[in-house]
């Protein structure tokens, strides 16, 4: 324990920097306790963010089709906000009545009528644009592979030796897929000359669909040879995967759908409505079910996110709202459904909701804690705990015909203070410090989304990594073995550029506080301190080690009741690496 050594000097803060809040790097569940990883191959440790071909294209892919939509995800802005991937689904590849027509390796081959230029040439275009590139595959080898006796590319097999003839995989376009036999010499091989080619291609994301228990043999054998293709490459599966196996899925995906199709087909030759209310309603008790098994690496995927084309989508605002409150809860991939060159403005303002973004990529799966039936649907109440030490609450009315009040106590949530600090987030309103309970009145199909700090009158410890601070320029998370919360905020200072901004800094009544930092350092280094935007103080800390961490002394700050932040920079040099803050 190392003194503050006193000094101070006056000096004019800087404004604030970037508005979505980082997410920490230890990430908590429901009830806190820490979450295991998934799959080992290091992608998707927040939910993937992106855009789907299936619910609005649907069986006409195209060039032209995919080249103006990935436009329309960079010119929007969107991508700005994290929607990054764009995933081709089904219906690329070129089939004759034996299905699937396949390359002189036995692989898919692109359908040079729809993609004249190849799928590499698509995947630079994406790469063009900042963004990433997805492909759809399915398990098994083609008929068309095993009748014409292809060769499995680097090897002396060939698809008569793997293929099980007698089961046929399930395959959603052309069909005619044939099981593999992973006992056989060259299955894995050929599995993995098809993700080599995939990597060759630019493929950042692959969605391998129709898996379900009796397909573990694929997802293994898909998860090694993508690991080793020598490119990142987000491995999810779908759809509506037996939950019996989810230790499974979590061992060797990124992500698994936990239902069916989210799409109504209503009426089925058409896009819109890309979904129903009865549609989304029915995740809410999959994602209470499926909560355990979420975490980083590995996430629950309700499907695609039908937000944005207005009444098109096949929802009200407010189940609009209800439906991305649903997803961030659980952290969902959010992958949108939608027509992006068709965007309506009021779901367009939805989804550049950074602080609602904030909740899905905070990394924790909410769990239920209330689920009460009413007239036509129910009320229902979710929580989780962010690293922070913040609480999300979501309050949520399903009836299709009547209002209802919902509410829930602090003590349910988890706040054994009794008192909290409330932000709306839809609203992005502060609402203020808030004792015992809380309660809205919702429309059918509204939600109420929040985010609460436990608020005392003793000494409260927030994480520099916790999600809802803000890191601006070189600032970055990294792991330490030794910190409080197993990470520290590094490369603070030396510019302006470089800085951290504690949010909800909470307290329940106004005045002099005391503050306490406490870092990592070896040698003598300054941190400069500013409370809520205001005039700042030089902290001048010592250290022996940048593994061991230290804390400062007291430091007279001035808070208000309620919410605060405290800013942490210095624009001429280097600060320490910042652990974490106590106030008392």
């Amino acid at each position: 324990m190392r003194p503050w050594s006193g000094k101070v000097r006056a000096v004019t803060a800087a404004t604030v920097g970037a508005a979505l809040a980082a997410v920490g790097a230890v990430t908590f569940g429901v009830f806190g306790a820490p979450v295991a990883h998934a799959e080992d191959n290091g992608l998707s440790i927040r939910p993937a963010m992106g855009w789907s071909s299936w619910s609005f294209v649907r069986r006409n892919p195209s060039e032209a089709v995919i080249k103006a939509q990935a436009d329309a995800l960079k010119n929007s802005g969107l991508s700005t906000h994290g929607f990054v991937y764009v995933n081709l689904d089904d219906f690329w590849m070129k089939c004759d009545a034996n299905g699937p027509m396949v390359d002189g390796f036995g692989r898919w081959i692109v359908d040079p009528a729809k993609f004249p230029s190849g799928m590499s040439a698509l995947a630079d275009y994406v790469h063009a644009d900042g963004l990433k590139f997805g492909l759809y595959v399915t398990p098994g080898i083609a008929q068309n592979a095993v009748t014409q006796n292809t060769p499995i590319e680097g090897t002396s097999f060939h698809a008569a030796d793997i293929a099980n003839t007698a089961a046929l995989e399930k395959n959603y376009n052309c069909h005619h897929m044939y099981f593999i036999d992973y006992a056989k010499p060259g299955a894995q091989e050929f599995v993995n000359s098809w993700a080599n080619q995939f990597a060759s291609w630019g493929v950042d994301y692959l969605k391998i669909d129709g898996v379900g228990a009796s397909d573990i043999p694929d997802v293994q054998a898909w998860s090694d040879a993508l690991r080793n293709s020598g490119r990142p490459i987000n491995y999810a599966l779908s759809n509506n995967l037996p939950i019996a196996n989810a230790t499974t899925w979590r061992q060797y995906a990124n992500s698994w759908r936990t239902q069916g199709d989210i799409e109504c087909y209503c009426p089925s030759s058409a896009s819109y409505p890309l979904t129903s209310w009865t549609k989304v309603t029915s995740r809410f008790n999959s994602a209470a079910s499926w909560q355990p098994y979420a975490g980083p690496g590995g996430w629950n995927d309700l499907d695609s996110l039908e937000i944005g084309n207005g009444s098109n989508d096949g929802l009200t605002p407010d189940q609009r709202r209800s439906m991305f409150s649903l997803w961030a809860m659980a952290a969902s991939p959010l992958l949108l459904g939608i027509d992006l060159t068709n965007l309506d403005a009021t779901d367009k303002a939805m989804l550049t909701n950074d602080m609602l973004i904030g909740v899905d990529q905070d990394g924790v799966a909410a769990g239920r804690i209330a689920n009460t039936t009413i007239t036509n649907g129910t009320t229902q109440v979710w929580r989780k705990q962010e690293a922070s030490g913040a609480y999300v609450v979501a309050l949520f009315n399903t009836s299709t015909t009547d209002s209802a009040t919902v509410s829930t106590t602090w003590s349910a949530v988890g706040i054994s203070t009794g008192s909290a600090d409330v932000t709306d987030i839809w609203s992005q309103s502060h609402v203020g410090v808030i004792n015992g309970s809380y309660s809205a009145t919702l429309r059918p199909g509204e939600v109420r989304l929040i985010r609460a700090v436990p608020v005392s009158n003793g000494t409260s410890t927030i994480q520099a990594e916790a999600s809802g601070n803000t890191l601006a320029g070189a600032a970055v998370v990294a792991t330490c073995g030794t910190c409080s919360g197993g990470a520290k905020v590094r490369f603070i200072g030396n510019s302006a550029a470089n800085y951290v901004i504690v949010n909800n800094v909470n307290v329940a009544t106004a005045g002099t506080h005391q503050l306490t930092i406490v870092y990592e350092l070896s040698g003598t280094r300054s941190f400069f301190v500013s409370v809520n935007g205001g005039v700042a103080v030089e902290v001048s800390l010592t250290g022996s080690s940048w593994s061991t961490p230290a804390s400062s002394g007291s430091v007279p700050v001035t808070l208000n009741a309620g919410s605060n932040t405290i800013k942490f920079f210095n624009n001429s040099a280097y600060a320490p690496d910042l652990d974490a803050i106590s106030v008392t």
